[in-house]
């Protein structure tokens, strides 16, 4: 399988999401510049964090008119992976890829942190290496994390089984203390109908290795290398074990 990563001026997290890919997990990763539309053949695509454009108007606002999005538009149409880590996130909400909308965090003050995540769906190519309910640790780093939608909507989305990730304690139970943003029901990651394309705020990528300290992201990236490799029987979770405890490749320069 191929990976792509797309850069935006303002991106932050490519390198980052490249890294888990390609050095971690040993895939073949693509960088794809925002004002290019082809998405050289990769199989899974994924829009880092960072500040596109540095956020002018709405956070990835901006980013969502760029060429390359019709190309990411029609792959998720096609049944592609697609994955937006936080500013990534923001932009298939504002390019209609997902449902929803994003606002100032509640206290108004950009938030850097680890949370505590409950897994609310592992059906999906992203979370199969999860169980339901497991409770995940990752950092977030977002000023516009506070996802809303209307009440008609939420409730849809809620009953169509489309959050995948929800904002916690440390014991797994959802409480307004814990819900560091103030989203909506506690959301933190969604995904749309078709389970093809999940959004989330917190950043896997950053709690992806031993060396971090935290292993708790790398079984997202390894879910869709391994559903993508066609394996989704019963020796999926070995499978990711064996992914997720790969040695890092020696790192050297990546080139852009």
């Amino acid at each position: 399988m191929k990976c792509g990563v797309v850069v935006f001026p303002g991106s932050n997290c490519d390198h980052d999401v490249y890294h888990v890919l390609n050095h971690v997990l040993g895939q073949d990763v693509e960088f794809l510049w925002h004002q290019d539309t082809d998405l050289k053949g990769c199989d899974l695509v994924v829009l880092p964090g960072g500040f596109s454009y540095g956020d002018y108007l709405r956070a990835g606002a901006v980013a969502s008119l760029s060429p390359i999005m019709s190309s990411v538009k029609e792959h998720a149409g096609q049944g592609g992976l697609l994955l937006g880590i936080c500013n990534g996130f923001q932009m298939l909400l504002e390019s209609g890829l997902l449902p929803g909308a994003m606002r100032r965090n509640r206290d108004l003050r950009f938030q850097c942190e680890d949370v505590f995540l409950r897994v609310e769906r592992n059906d999906l190519p992203f979370t199969h290496g999860y169980e339901v309910g497991q409770l995940l640790r990752m950092p977030i780093a977002h000023a516009e994390g506070n996802y809303t939608d209307s009440e008609e909507a939420v409730r849809e989305l809620e009953s169509g089984g489309q959050v995948a990730l929800r904002y916690v304690d440390g014991d797994g139970h959802q409480d307004d203390e814990h819900n560091v943003n103030g989203s909506v029901h506690s959301i933190a990651g969604v995904c749309n109908a078709r389970g093809n394309v999940l959004g989330m705020m917190p950043h896997p990528e950053r709690c992806a290795e031993e060396v971090l300290g935290n292993t708790d992201g790398v079984a997202l990236f390894a879910g869709a290398v391994v559903a993508l490799s066609g394996d989704t029987e019963s020796s999926t979770n070995v499978s990711l074990r064996a992914l997720s405890s790969q040695p890092p490749a020696p790192e050297g320069e990546v080139q852009a």
